[in-house]
């Protein structure tokens, strides 16, 4: 019994550090535009020293960029491409011979929606993205995003 309490300790205090360690948070919210149209903002905040990339890289780039796939709702219609309001910082590495397009600290990704009705609804779908500092990039992730709207 004591080994197998032991064990669990172990495992849930290497979990905590896991959780821990990750460098950015995302918080996603809607903001009311006017009449049936909103923002959903899809927010993140990192950690010092890492940075995301942005959803548009250059050509010599090797980052990942950062990208949104919504599922299709039959209450909202999505308006246009998702825009990225932050301090975009064009990096050059001369060590690898390629630029970045990305953000440190804190980045939102808005993207505009319109209901078709008055009905709540939610906007449903991924965040795929990859963090880096400057010593290392992490693997990237897919993050599932389900925002409440109206």
């Amino acid at each position: 019994m004591k080994k197998l309490l032991l064990i669990l300790s172990t495992v849930f205090l290497m979990g905590s550090v896991f959780a821990q360690s990750e460098p950015v948070s995302w918080s996603f919210s809607a903001k009311k535009v006017s009449g049936k149209t909103y923002d959903v903002y899809m927010t993140a905040t990192l950690k010092t020293g890492w940075h995301i990339y942005s959803q548009t890289q250059p050509k010599d780039a090797i980052a990942l960029p950062t990208k949104f796939a919504f599922s299709n709702n039959p209450l909202a219609t999505l308006v246009g491409d998702v825009k990225e309001v932050g301090k975009m910082q064009k990096v050059k590495d001369e060590a690898l011979g390629a630029t970045a397009h990305q953000f440190s600290n804190k980045v939102n990704f808005v993207q505009r929606v319109t209901l078709k009705s008055d009905a709540k609804t939610n906007i449903n779908g991924t965040v795929e993205y990859q963090l880096c500092d400057d010593k290392m990039c992490l693997p990237p992730k897919k993050l599932p995003v389900k925002i409440p709207v109206g």
